[in-house]
């Protein structure tokens, strides 16, 4: 048996990943061995910008788990980075100690990030956009609040400031140059991009040249500029652009220039080292889109695998910018020039720009903004050299309109070569998409992405993807059930959230207009949704909107199965008075209630109230004190207590004293869900505080915080948040944590779905270890209180929304009169 020979490559991100990719696909010749930098395994970056919008999450952008490493027999050393390559020797060590020899070696270091050497940029709060860690930094940054400056207008600082404005921070953008993405747009759809920008609350100031960064006690403060303009804020963010890392290649005495030098065939100065991705200089040019890095890959495989043809050919790479409804689309050149003219669409209503530039009756280039759908056709065009001449005068209205009238999207894609690029990303033709659904009986978009790789990264090519998929399948294709909020939109739960703040819409009507809603009104599912997510999103802003909640939150009981109501008064932490009682007991001997019944809220409940009956019953027990309990709401509906150490011989602190304070805190505050606590005096836990929503039990040393417990038709215990000693620290904590909730939980998720989804160790990181960002969340809850808390039923008695205790008509009265 042939002894298989040592690759190791030093590298862990897209490029290396897609070249073992190749390499395993052709055989198995090589022992692999990866020293990746970070302490990780490889995942998309192109996909980061959706992890600091909260988008998606890292598990969601891993391309190889850890099982995949173990499954293919890869060596992967996690936080190792190689500092010496000894060439003689033939061997590579990392900083932690790790010697691996080789037979081949692929260099693919990536590239760094370029700090602008101005004064403070070493200051605590200055971040570069590059990984993951970068990522975490600026998402627990915006956690705290305060504002960001971002320096770069590029591709990589817009998509880090539209992050940073979704979740919440107030962003300004610095760019140098008089429009935004220079190398990318020209002047118009610059201006475009930047009005949509601007409409989303991000201050974008081109022309601006930083001259230093200002810090108070080691931390960013503020920028100034070259004209003594100040700008506060609580981070900087440097996306000037990036540089090959090449000092290993260098010290090892490879050929670097920009990058480190190789062949067309990825071959460096030394003919068994290989070289791909970012940190790579071939045909006097770098990279750092992903499709020609995936090239890279594929030659590079080519030539592990033995003697080959296949080189490296520069090609024209689309760009696109990852911002959540900013369509932009360019490829080629656009530059001005005598022997070249244009073609420009501008529609100023709609917001779209289209502009193709050709030179001798070929196409050179394409900017389109706001209209991208095109953009695949005039790059295939472009990269095929095909003579335009025949429809010059209908090239700008795009492929569906050539011959005179628009077209079925399939006839389209019919008409695309096989040669036709369809996923820029990963470079992958409609041939190579067509023949793999033939030859493995492809079926699902799910199944295409896996072996083809097609939409797999952006996403943006999705749909062209699936209309291949359309075509080549027929009636065997389904369209994938994607689970959106309701038959009015395409968006789900996240989405809406998400947009609703990027661009600050404060109405229904808004959200259905600007987010492209198929009813004109919205239905009785999304519109409690969205009615709840603006009450939680612009509290003191937006009026709630009664006729978008269900029956019992209109009249704020609870109907029963006979039409009459239950109608429970708050008593806060389970404790009630004598004069309480006695008030109780009028009501309902003189409405003539049939049953008062103690819930298992410890609160007691008055069933078979009649709907003329609500106002007056509301009336009465609110002159005795007592408020809505909300035992219809999503929101607090109980905190359960235990005697605790007044009364109780095993009781270490005051648990009703607590619960009371709880829930005169929690009381009012609207949520996704419903919310239960309960406070325990010991860890006895008569309150049964290990199976809601917020548990307390108290303890020795103070207070244990629980959360995430179920115990209706799902079953689950709660999940420790962490340990504190103090009551105030008790109604921080979890007013921060419920405040969480209501920002990113979904209408109708109990917190242990909204627990699950976001991770356990993720909410403890945001609210129990991070005390900047935990007093945040706090502080915007107590705002957010200071609307909420009235209580409906004295507005209602007072004669608020009168038209729902009505009757439609008056027929006596009528009657009276004739």
């Amino acid at each position: 048996m042939t002894q298989k020979l040592k690759l190791v490559v030093v590298g862990n991100g897209m490029a290396p990943g897609r070249m073992l990719e190749h390499l395993l696909d052709a055989g198995d010749a090589y022992d692999v061995t990866i020293f990746n930098a970070e302490p990780r395994v490889n995942y998309d970056r192109i996909m980061l910008s959706p992890v600091l919008s909260g988008e998606k999450s890292f598990d969601d952008i891993i391309i190889h788990d850890e099982a995949w490493y173990k499954d293919n027999g890869i060596t992967l050393h996690m936080g190792a980075k190689v500092s010496k390559i000894d060439r003689e020797a033939k061997t590579v060590t990392s900083e932690n100690g790790i010697t691996e020899s080789y037979d081949k070696l692929v260099l693919a270091t990536g590239s760094d990030p370029f700090i602008i050497p101005c004064p403070g940029h070493d200051l605590e709060g200055v971040l570069a956009y590059r990984d993951l860690d970068d990522t975490n930094a600026m998402r627990d940054a915006a956690g705290k609040g305060g504002s960001a400056v971002v320096i770069g207008g590029g591709l990589l600082g817009l998509e880090a400031a539209a992050g940073l404005n979704i979740l919440g921070m107030d962003v300004t953008v610095l760019h140098l140059m008089p429009t935004l993405m220079e190398r990318q747009l020209d002047t118009a759809a610059g201006y475009l991009l930047e009005k949509e920008l601007e409409s989303r609350g991000i201050d974008i100031r081109c022309k601006s040249n930083t001259k230093q960064i200002i810090g108070e006690d080691g931390k960013v403060c503020g920028v100034e500029l070259d004209d003594g303009t100040l700008i506060k804020c609580d981070i900087v963010v440097m996306a000037v652009g990036i540089r090959p890392n090449v000092q290993l290649a260098k010290d090892a005495g490879l050929e670097v220039n920009r990058g480190i030098v190789t062949t067309n065939g990825m071959q460096t100065s030394d003919p068994d080292i290989l070289s791909v991705g970012e940190c790579v200089e071939v045909g006097g040019m770098v990279y750092g889109l992903v499709a020609p890095l995936y090239q890279m890959a594929k030659v590079a495989a080519s030539h592990l695998m033995g003697p080959s043809d296949a080189g490296f050919v520069h090609t024209e790479t689309p760009t696109k910018l990852k911002v959540t409804g900013c369509d932009l689309y360019s490829v080629g050149d656009f530059a001005e020039g005598d022997d070249r003219e244009d073609i420009v669409l501008r529609d100023a209503k709609s917001g779209t720009y289209k502009r193709v530039i050709i030179q001798d009756n070929k196409i050179i280039g394409a900017v389109l903004y706001g209209a991208v759908d095109d953009g695949g056709w005039y790059n295939e065009m472009l990269k095929s050299g095909e003579d335009i001449s025949d429809m010059r005068d209908t090239l700008i209205f795009g492929q569906a309109f050539q011959g005179g009238g628009a077209v079925d999207p399939l006839a389209m894609v019919a008409n695309m070569s096989d040669d036709a690029e369809i996923c820029g990303c990963n470079g992958i033709t409609k041939g190579t998409i067509v023949s793999k659904i033939n030859a493995m009986g492809l079926t699902t978009l799910a199944e295409v992405r896996a072996h083809t790789k097609a939409s797999a990264s952006c996403g943006t090519c999705t749909g062209l993807v699936e209309n291949v998929m359309a075509l080549t399948l027929g009636d065997d294709f389904k369209l994938p059930d994607v689970e959106t909020m309701c038959g009015c939109t395409k968006h789900d739960h996240g989405t809406v959230r998400r947009m609703i703040k990027a661009k600050e819409l404060k109405t229904i009507p808004a959200v259905i207009q600007e987010l492209e809603w198929s009813t004109p009104e919205g239905c009785a599912k999304c519109r409690p949704a969205l009615n709840y997510y603006l009450v939680s999103d612009w509290p003191g802003e937006y009026v709630d909107d009664q006729q978008s909640r269900f029956i019992n939150e209109r009249v704020h009981a609870n109907i029963q199965k006979d039409g009459t109501y239950s109608v429970v008064p708050r008593m806060f932490g389970g404790i009630t008075t004598p004069d309480e009682l006695r008030a109780i007991a009028d009501v309902a001997d003189k409405f003539s209630i049939p049953t008062v019944k103690v819930t298992g809220g410890q609160r007691i409940d008055l069933l078979g109230v009649k709907k003329d009956d609500l106002i007056p019953v509301w009336k009465d027990l609110n002159d005795a004190g007592m408020v809505s309990g909300a035992a219809y709401a999503k929101g607090l509906r109980t905190v359960k207590t235990c005697v605790g150490s007044d009364w109780c011989r095993f009781g270490t602190q005051d648990s009703t004293g607590l619960g009371i304070k709880l829930e005169r805190l929690l009381w009012g505050a609207w949520s996704p869900a419903k919310l239960k606590l309960a406070v325990s005096g010991c860890p006895r836990n008569c309150s049964e505080s290990t199976c809601k929503d917020i548990g307390i039990v108290c303890v020795d040393s103070g207070y244990e915080i629980l959360y995430g417990g179920a115990a209706g038709l799902h079953i689950q215990g709660t999940t420790k948040l962490g340990n504190v000693e103090t009551e105030e620290e008790v109604l921080e904590y979890c007013g921060a944590l419920t405040q969480y909730y209501r920002e990113t939980g979904f209408y109708l998720e109990r917190i242990y779905k909204w627990a699950d989804r976001l991770g356990y160790d993720h909410v403890k990181s945001v609210i129990y270890d991070d005390a900047e960002q935990r007093k945040a969340y706090y502080e915007r809850f107590l705002f957010s209180q200071t609307f909420a808390q009235v209580d409906p039923w004295a507005e209602r008695v007072q004669g608020a929304e009168a038209h729902e205790f009505s009757p439609l008509a008056d027929f006596s009265s009528r009657e009276a009169a004739e």
